[in-house]
């Protein structure tokens, strides 16, 4: 840039375009590049073949190509493509320090990358610089050990050597970090290539047992997979290994040994590992053994599974009832009795029932098995009892296993023997189950006065149960004795608490009824709605004197539903005066006359729906809601309402009605008004013409009637003043305006009040 006198620089001027309208021919970029392609000007010549004559035109352009180079790994060091490239070219020019100094600095750039490390190693090896090349080999493995290429041309390069022992060494090291299969393939490889077959055995035991095989130690195999179980021990067993031991065994016609091998294995191998073995165990009994071969198979894999859920978690009850199911279907008892045992021994850590629950049925299907199956009752009664005493009674009792040890003892004939633990589980936790349970067997046996102390008992344990009290009752009134049963029934309905008072009551008339004491049942009737008015009672008891066989039997019906619905009117469920008024109805349609029918009807209520505002828990307006509501003849409370609602209604029509007669008026009253002034405009005309004709005819009369007397004042009665009538018309419009304004809104304030009614 040029610059100025005073040293600054000068700024070159922008060219201004002046026209900037569109050019009339318009070029893409497409042709743009289409006619660069064509032409070929992105291409450039190659540059001149230079020969180097000197030693100075060779330093400098070595100069000048190291000076490339350094620009290029300046300005993006992380692209390792170019320090290979430097390094390669020092190389070509036989400069190996200079080479491995770009290597070693490619390397503090980047560590990790196994390109630069692969050329820096093949570097040294084709300079023959042995020992350069073992040290870079030995550090790429040390930083990067999982790169199995860094280990295959390690190995190469000192087999290449003929550095066995330290090829050996390097595989060893390499074995240590266990790498996949095809690397120890290539150090058993490494072996057999220099005869050293001992050597070979390593931790491929597999492959060197096939080695073997395939080249006829038989024998010498079967030690190689017997040590290898041995050296892996069962902490890290392997499947594969006892497949391929199985497989070996097979093609020597060992099949018992091949049973041995599997059984072996699938004791020893966790389930979720053991997927292949099960496999190829099938199909081996499948080809070499009997159905009980492969039912042994079906349920050794069944129970190996099952035995790993209980060891992963021995509360798992439904795991041990599977089991359990499993083992029985093996018919060895003393294999069952082991599994119960281990079974039971997981007590719940929680004394809580609902955690006892699946846990006391282990012992029920111990108990059951011991005396269906081994029919063994001695030890059947030894696992009830001992169960028995494992319950904390304390806190909470199965009433289940109580029963089920009586109904036991029962069966082996020894009566006192159940009544003995049924006696010590009442003393123990009285449940209601356990009553019943001994209730119903001394029903059995027949033993009433047992039965009867058993129910006192019970009574006394539960005096609020209202079934107890019904089915003590039944027995006596079933042993006939009649005022003992009567005599329960009284205490039963004197108790301070009841659950079911309601069954009771009905209970207690039904039995008075099947007595035919309707004097009792009519006492009975009168002493429950002493208690509660409750409207099924009522009905209850008109129906009961309907039933009865006697003359006076309507009248006395209708007295009760007359007494029902005076007693009723208090109620504010007026829906159970309803349920009483409908079926005072029916009976009055199947038994009364016309003026009972209509006397009911006119008693039935009026149906209204009506709204009420709801509030939420919060006290917040949460909307209105529509309800139904029934407002009785009866009731004198609602009269005025009734009466207001009703005139309310009448009124309402009536103003209708004005209005639309006002609105017809007012139409009809314009149309007339009109009619009128055009009438009086023309009778006007009419008298003015005779007036002048009569002036005309008579013109003395006029003058002397204007002298003779003046003109009349009006008189109050008849005269009257335009000031006046303009007046009252205008007050008369004023009350009628105001009248109107009252009128509408009380209109307004009625339809507010019906609405809300409504």
């Amino acid at each position: 840039m040029a610059s100025t006198a005073a040293g600054k620089q000068r700024i070159p001027k922008v060219a201004k375009v002046k026209n900037k309208a569109p050019a009339e021919v318009q070029i893409t970029a497409e042709q743009l590049l289409r006619e660069a392609k064509e032409r070929e000007l992105e291409l450039l010549p190659p540059p001149p073949k230079q020969k180097i004559t000197d030693e100075e035109e060779l330093n400098d352009y070595k100069l000048k190509k190291r000076k490339g180079f350094e620009d290029n790994i300046r300005k993006n060091r992380t692209v390792i493509s170019n320090w290979i490239k430097y390094a390669q070219w020092e190389e070509s020019l036989k400069e190996v320090q200079r080479a491995r100094s770009i290597y070693e600095r490619a390397l503090d750039v980047d560590h990790r990358n196994i390109t630069l490390w692969l050329k820096y190693a093949e570097m040294e090896m084709k300079n023959r610089q042995v020992n350069h090349s073992r040290n870079i080999w030995d550090r790429a493995i040390t930083i990067l050990p999982r790169v199995n290429a860094f280990w295959y041309k390690y190995t190469y390069m000192e087999e290449m050597l003929g550095n066995v022992a330290g090829c050996r060494q390097v595989f060893e090291r390499w074995m240590e970090w266990e790498p996949e299969e095809q690397a120890w393939h290539s150090y058993i490889n490494f072996e057999l290539r220099y005869k050293e077959v001992e050597k070979a055995q390593v931790k491929n035991w597999i492959k060197y047992a096939h080695f073997e095989e395939k080249h006829g130690y038989i024998a010498h195999g079967r030690k190689v997979f017997e040590r290898a179980v041995e050296f892996f021990g069962e902490e890290y067993v392997d499947e594969h290994l006892y497949v391929a031991f199985a497989r070996f065994e097979e093609k020597q016609k060992e099949f018992e040994r091949v049973r041995v091998v599997y059984k072996y294995a699938l004791d020893r191998i966790p389930k979720q590992k053991a997927q292949e073995l099960f496999k190829n165990y099938t199909m081996f009994e499948k080809k070499f053994g009997d159905r009980r071969g492969i039912e042994d198979v079906i349920v050794s894999k069944r129970r190996f599974q099952y035995e790993e859920e209980v060891k992963a978690n021995p509360h798992n009850y439904d795991a041990w009832f599977d089991y359990l199911r499993l083992v029985e279907s093996d018919a060895d008892p003393d294999g069952v009795r082991e599994v119960y045992e281990r079974a039971i021994a997981n007590i719940p850590p929680i004394q809580e029932k609902r955690h006892w629950r699946r846990y006391i049925y282990l012992w029920i299907n111990y108990a059951l098995y011991e005396e269906l199956e081994v029919k063994d009752p001695e030890r059947t009664r030894q696992v009830y009892q001992a169960c028995l005493e494992l319950i904390p009674h304390k806190k909470f009792t199965f009433a289940k296993m109580w029963l089920l040890y009586a109904q036991f003892e029962i069966r082996q004939k020894n009566l006192q023997g159940a009544r003995r633990g049924l006696g010590t589980a009442i003393g123990k936790s009285p449940k209601n189950k356990l009553f019943k349970g001994y209730i119903e067997l001394e029903l059995q046996l027949r033993e009433f006065d047992r039965c009867r102390k058993l129910y006192e008992k019970y009574l006394e344990y539960s005096p609020e149960n209202c079934t107890t009290w019904i089915k003590f009752a039944e027995l006596e009134t079933i042993l006939g004795d009649i005022d003992r049963a009567r005599g329960i029934f009284e205490l039963a309905i004197g108790q301070p608490r009841l659950d079911m008072p309601e069954v009771l009551w009905k209970s207690y008339i039904d039995f008075e009824i099947e007595q035919e004491e309707y004097d009792n049942t009519r006492e009975l009737y009168k002493r429950l709605l002493q208690r509660t008015q409750h409207v099924k009672v009522w009905v209850s008891y008109a129906q009961f004197e309907l039933s009865i066989d006697s003359v006076d039997r309507l009248q006395k019906c209708r007295q009760i539903y007359e007494e029902a619905n005076k007693g009723l009117r208090s109620c504010e469920e007026k829906e159970e005066r309803l349920m009483l008024l409908e079926s005072w109805r029916d009976f009055e349609q199947e038994f009364g006359s016309l003026t009972t029918r209509e006397r009911v009807r006119k008693l039935l209520p009026e149906k209204v729906k009506r709204r009420r505002k709801l509030t939420a828990e919060d006290g917040s307006d949460a909307g209105w809601e529509e309800y139904y509501d029934y407002i009785f003849p009866e009731d004198t409370a609602n009269q005025p309402n009734l009466k207001l609602l009703a005139m309310a209604k009448m009124w309402k029509k009536k103003q209708e009605q004005e209005e639309e007669k006002d609105e017809e008026e007012m139409e009809e009253g314009q149309e007339s008004g009109e009619d009128q002034e055009k009438e009086s405009d023309e009778d006007q005309q009419d008298k003015e013409t005779e007036k002048d004709k009569e002036m005309e005819e008579s013109p003395l009369a006029g003058p002397s009637k204007g002298r003779g007397s003046p003109p009349a004042e009006p008189s109050e009665e008849n005269g009257y003043d335009d000031r006046d009538d303009e007046q009252e018309s205008s007050s008369e419009t004023d009350s009628s305006s105001d009248s109107d304004q009252d009128e509408k809104k009380k209109k307004e304030e009625k339809k507010r009040s019906d609405s809300e009614d409504d």
